[in-house]
Parts: C-alpha cells; sequence; structure tokens
C-alpha cells in the first residue's frame, strides 16, 4: 500500500511532514509519495514505487490486442466520452450511446449510426445545442477519434433521444454495455 499525498505545492513543508507522520502511525506504507500532479513534482518517485511493486505475468491477451471490448462498445463510450468532455457543466453522467447501425461498405467506409439517449427532455436540446452545433462538436470530435481507433474513414450519424429513468432500469444498462454494481 502506497501513500500518495497531492497538492503539495499548497501547503508548508512542515505541514506535509505532519501529515505523513499522522497517516503513518495509522498504517504501515510501502512508501509515502509526495506528489504535485500540476507541477509533476513526485511523479517520477510514484512511477518508481509503482513498478517496484509490479510483477511479472504471463501474456493475457494477443499482441495487437487493445481491450477485451467489442469495437461497438468502444465506439459507443468514445462519443460519451466526448459528449460529457463538452457538457461536463451542463449534463451529468445521465447519458448512455447505443450503436444501432454499423456497415462496414466496400470502399473502406465505415458508417456508424448512433443513439443519445437522454434522462430527461431538457437534457435533450442541451446536448444538440442551439441549431445542432453542439451535436456537430461532439460528433466531429467522436469522428475523428474513432477513426484513428478504426483506421478507416468513418460516416457518423448521431440521433438524441428521451429514455427517462434508463440508469434504474437493470435492463437497460444492461442493454447499453454497462454492468451492474
Amino acid at each position: 500500500c502506497i501513500l500518495v499525498i497531492n497538492k503539495i505545492d499548497t501547503v508548508k513543508k512542515e505541514e506535509l511532514l505532519e501529515v505523513m507522520a499522522t497517516y503513518a502511525e495509522a498504517h504501515t506504507f510501502t512508501a509515502v509519495v509526495p506528489l504535485c500532479a500540476r507541477t509533476g513534482e513526485g511523479k517520477q518517485q510514484l512511477l518508481d514505487e509503482l513498478k517496484a511493486l509490479c510483477m511479472p505475468s504471463p501474456q493475457l491477451f494477443p499482441d495487437g490486442m487493445i481491450s477485451d471490448q467489442p469495437e461497438r462498445q468502444l465506439v459507443a463510450e468514445v462519443i460519451r466520452e466526448k459528449m460529457l468532455q463538452k457538457l461536463d457543466k451542463e449534463v451529468p453522467h445521465g447519458v448512455a450511446v447505443e450503436i444501432e447501425k454499423w456497415e462496414e461498405r466496400e470502399d473502406g467506409l465505415v458508417a456508424i449510426n448512433a443513439i443519445i439517449y437522454c434522462e430527461r427532455k431538457s437534457h435533450k436540446g442541451i446536448v444538440i445545442g442551439k441549431n445542432g452545433a453542439m451535436l456537430k462538436q461532439i460528433g466531429a470530435l467522436a469522428r475523428h477519434e474513432i477513426e484513428r481507433m478504426l483506421d478507416a474513414k468513418v460516416y457518423l450519424e448521431l440521433w438524441v433521444k428521451i429514455k427517462e429513468d434508463w440508469r434504474n432500469n437493470p435492463a437497460q444498462i444492461r442493454n447499453f454495455g454497462y454492468e451492474e454494481e
């Protein structure tokens, strides 16, 4: 167990030593690493400590395999990620993405139709934005990353629909590829 204390740039050294001593009394740590994520101070020490604890293991997946998730699920998550990045202050995590259509054409183009589900009617307007501007931004960012991921040209079409209270429906949670906790 490693104790990492962040934001060391916001406290005096004496205060930091007191905090470290208090935690050391509560538990025996393998290492205590003071860190400033903003400046990177302590980053190398943390990496060294983590590396020292890593144990070799057999290769669990074939070379080139980047995930155990299907491409459809990864694409849905890319779209959701871009949406949350653009709307982090306006729409809560009550959005889900479903890949409705996936067509790999002979010319190499991958045509993807995805539905963005919102829990509330008010969220739909926020996701679409004025004259569709927000949805276009989300789509452009997602399409760019999906093209890199699939190494193919992508035509991405996004639709926004309302599915009230989907997060409280176990069947919907499974349908969107999320596990119940």
